[in-house]
């Protein structure tokens, strides 16, 4: 990979350190930060050429002599931000056949989540991330999620499991479709619809007891302050550089509100794997698109050129 270059090329199996396993991928997701790598910007310094894929599951090939935790066989995914490193940014990525990480960032999969499942384990983990930090959230509460991306939709689907009500705003069609088959009771159109009128009428004028903004939307997250409940919890997972927006600040106080800003999934990787699992939640729904990895140029391609497109994967059968 170069700057808005992305080709397949045929290229030697790793060796591993004694540390090291190799693995061969199986499913690979293609985050919008993935397209930033490609367009030669990120948030951390990289170098190219450099393989990307920081959402995936693998099978262990091979283990290194320091390794006892892990063997041939295993079901695993890895975590993409080591310290300050970047799995797929600054570390060649998963986006191959055969790939190397350390022992140290990989987690089993339980044989119920799916090798798509594994793949969307990374998104996954910052919506459940978000559900968490909003503390203590059950069915007592009402949810108001901006945006039904793939991080809204992991946020949906993990505050519909805890078995808060849901309500989404959220513009497209499609991807109110995937928002209600993950639980969500209500999807707003903000384009058709005033949201804050439309979030109180939803809750006999209360309003959302939690709001979280998975949309990155500036609009948006000033929004979140008005249909916040008094006492309401608000969490902003949704990235927004340099963006500005007005808002009414003194919500802030006069609701006397919970307001945080979150970014990533830092240390709930095992617990968001244990509730996949025990939820069994299908998240598969999430993959609108799949490749083989022989086609992985194609698989960026269609993420490009089709923004209809919610998770595209390239795959690995092994064969």
């Amino acid at each position: 990979m170069s700057p808005n270059v992305m080709s397949v090329n045929e290229i030697a199996i790793p060796k591993i350190a004694d540390d090291e396993v190799l693995l061969a991928s199986r499913s690979v997701g293609i985050c919008h930060s993935d397209i930033e790598l490609l367009e030669g910007r990120y948030i951390i310094p990289f170098n190219y050429p450099i393989i990307p894929g920081h959402e995936w599951s693998a099978e262990v090939m091979e283990v290194g002599s320091k390794v006892s935790k892990l063997k041939a066989g295993d079901r695993v995914v890895g975590e993409c931000v080591i310290g300050q490193e970047h799995f797929g940014f600054s570390i060649s990525g998963a986006m191959a056949e055969f790939f190397i990480a350390k022992a140290d960032w990989l987690h089993k999969l339980p044989a119920n989540v799916s090798w798509t499942q594994g793949a969307l384990v990374e998104p996954f983990s910052c919506g459940y991330y978000a559900t968490v930090r909003a503390e203590n959230m059950d069915a007592s509460d009402t949810v108001a999620v901006f945006g039904a991306g793939p991080i809204g939709l992991g946020v949906i689907a993990a505050s519909a499991a805890k078995g808060a009500r849901v309500i989404v705003i959220e513009p497209s069609a499609d991807r109110a479709k995937i928002a209600q088959s993950l639980g969500a009771e209500l999807v707003i159109d903000p384009i058709k619809q005033n949201t804050k009128e439309a979030v109180m009428d939803a809750t006999k004028g209360v309003g959302a007891t939690i709001v979280i903004d998975a949309s990155g939307r500036p609009e948006a997250m000033a929004q979140t302050l008005e249909v916040a409940a008094f006492h309401g919890r608000v969490v902003i997972i949704g990235i927004s550089v340099g963006g500005k927006a007005q808002t009414e600040m003194g919500l802030i106080q006069s609701k006397e509100l919970q307001v945080r800003g979150i970014i990533g999934s830092p240390g709930v990787w095992p617990e968001t794997i244990r509730f996949l699992s025990r939820t069994n939640l299908d998240l598969s729904k999430l993959v609108t698109s799949s490749f083989d990895i022989s086609d992985a140029d194609k698989a960026y391609q269609k993420v490009l050129t089709d923004k209809s497109q919610v998770k595209v994967h390239v795959t690995n059968s092994g064969k």
